[in-house]
């Protein structure tokens, strides 16, 4: 294949994968979206007491997700128009933004690895509290953020050793599919799943930022060289030095080296050939 070909194939593939992270970024974004203001996450947000480790990772997850969302999004875009108008700048700034994302989320994978269960143990913990305060305390304040919680996650109280309620976390269990699970198990499936959305999500995008960025790289190089395909078999006019004389044509430049013709005016009457000859009085 000759460098022509393996540039326009290049190009081909870097606005099919910028529509790609297009979509990567919408994804991300949607995510981060329902991680925020979901009705699973709002209900633990609103029993969450200031400065817990929760509302912590809550925070840090939805600015960590819009952030990502518009680092794809910005690098999608940079790629495809300098792909369309082969700018060695624009390429530069996608390559740039897909290598950000590709260092947070080898950064996010990361600390997913090295601390699975924070997540779910922040959630959990934030449950447990709710639970003993509606428990012990006589408000309704408390036991009507409890049953917004079981009724969101379809579940009921926290199971125990002998496995029976007692009076007051019976009156709190409403429905047949909420008493069949305790609400550690429903919290805990749920964070799982969607974990492994977020996972599915990281793995894919990692994939993507390492193709694009040996696509930009490679294109970033034959913009750089000159082997753009719109400049092929095109010319330029290059500005002229000062003092340099223009090129006359070559036909011009031939005659230059045949003898010179004198103008028949320069000439004397009695020079002229094939004219007459007058006779001069002495």
């Amino acid at each position: 294949m000759d460098p022509w070909s393996r540039v326009r194939a290049a190009k081909c593939q870097m606005l099919v994968t910028s529509f790609f992270v297009l979509l990567l970024g919408l994804f991300v974004a949607i995510m981060a979206a329902l991680t925020h203001f979901g009705a699973h996450f709002a209900v633990i947000s609103r029993v969450s007491p200031e400065g817990s480790p929760y509302e912590a990772l809550h925070r840090w997850a939805f600015f960590a997700g819009i952030g990502l969302a518009g680092l794809l999004s910005l690098g999608a875009v940079l790629s495809a128009a300098a792909t369309v108008r082969e700018a060695g700048g624009l390429m530069a700034g996608g390559f740039l933004c897909f290598a950000l994302v590709f260092c947070v989320l080898v950064q996010v994978v990361f600390w997913r690895l090295r601390s699975p269960t924070q997540v779910e143990d922040a959630v959990l913990d934030t449950y447990d509290l709710a639970y003993d305060r509606a428990v012990r305390s006589s408000s309704g304040a408390w036991q009507q953020e409890l049953l917004a919680i079981q009724d969101t996650f379809l579940c009921c109280g926290k199971s125990s050793p002998s496995s029976l309620l007692g009076s007051v976390e019976a009156d709190l269990c409403r429905g047949e599919e909420a008493a069949t699970q305790d609400c550690l198990q429903g919290i805990r499936r749920f964070l799982r799943t969607h974990g492994h959305i977020a996972a599915v999500l990281a793995s894919v995008s990692l994939a993507s930022m390492v193709y694009a960025m040996l696509l930009s790289s490679f294109l970033w190089f034959a913009i750089r060289s000159g082997r753009g395909l719109d400049r092929k078999g095109t010319y330029a006019l290059s500005p002229r030095a000062p003092g340099c004389r223009p090129q006359e044509p070559s036909a011009f430049r031939r005659s230059q080296g045949a003898p010179a013709l004198h103008p028949l005016d320069d000439l004397g009457p009695s020079r002229r050939p094939g004219g007459p000859r007058l006779l001069r009085d002495h």
